[in-house]
């Protein structure tokens, strides 16, 4: 499947995922930009510096120690001046009635401001429908973990299998995977890769790393997911640039395959 990301934005009624399609297409990026900060000023500066770089921000909202609503609505409007969609890395995992409460609502009410969010698929197809009855009248759109990146992870074959099947029963809300590979033909499913490195081959506590080409060119993944390498590095916007342009070559390049 070589489709670009204009094409097979027509491929999906999940308009979450049409609009990232369609922002990557007109934006040039395929770049996911992991704030992993726990300060929410830090985060929300990070977001305007290098938001035009971007085609998603993601938070992890529980670790921010000063969280208000405030906050998200300043995401919010800063996702509309630089053009990128929120993505709250949540990881869901229990029963579909408590996922629903926990989605919906709570301190962060995470469904009122992340477009996307994601979930494991350990409590069965259960989880899916408790965030697609508060998610799907919203427009949102749901990951499934499908793979991870980390050593001795416990995703074998099936459990993969599974998640894909899953996605495929729930593709108005379902839009894509956390994954290390391309898992689907299915041009409606958007593929997201954590651990990505252009320099590293991994950290002290199990994190395994691919570059963008890799990612992109070689497993036919679709966004690369970087976190570290960019805010931690010494010019945080030339690296953003610098991950920006190697997955957006590697995409281009997989079209002329």
């Amino acid at each position: 499947m070589n489709l670009s990301f204009y094409d097979r934005a027509a491929q999906t009624t999940n308009p979450t995922a049409k609009a990232l399609l369609q922002l990557m297409d007109t934006k040039k990026t395929n770049l996911c930009l992991s704030a992993d900060l726990s300060c929410a000023g830090d985060v929300l500066a990070l977001a305007d510096k290098l938001g035009p770089q971007i085609c998603v921000f993601k938070t992890h909202v529980d670790i921010i120690q000063d969280f208000t609503r405030s906050f998200a609505s300043e995401l919010t409007n800063l996702s509309e001046k630089h053009n990128f969609i929120i993505f709250e890395d949540r990881k869901f995992a229990d029963i579909g009635h408590t996922v629903k409460e926990q989605y919906g609502k709570g301190l962060y009410s995470i469904a009122d401001w992340a477009p996307i969010t994601n979930a494991h698929i350990l409590p069965g197809e259960g989880i899916i429908d408790g965030l697609k009855s508060i998610g799907l009248n919203k427009g949102n759109g749901l990951l499934l973990l499908a793979q991870m990146s980390s050593k001795g992870n416990l995703f074998n074959e099936a459990y993969t299998a599974s998640a894909v099947e899953m996605a495929k029963a729930h593709r108005d809300f379902v839009i894509g995977f956390i994954t290390q590979h391309r898992l689907t033909e299915d041009p409606a499913f958007i593929s997201f890769t954590p651990g990505i490195s252009s320099t590293d081959q991994g950290d002290a506590l199990g994190q395994q790393y691919v570059t963008p080409r890799q990612a992109i060119l070689e497993n036919h993944t679709d966004v690369i997911i970087v976190g570290r390498g960019i805010y931690g590095a010494t010019d945080p916007i030339a690296a953003a640039e610098a991950y920006r342009a190697e997955a957006w070559q590697a995409y281009t390049d997989r079209l002329c395959l």
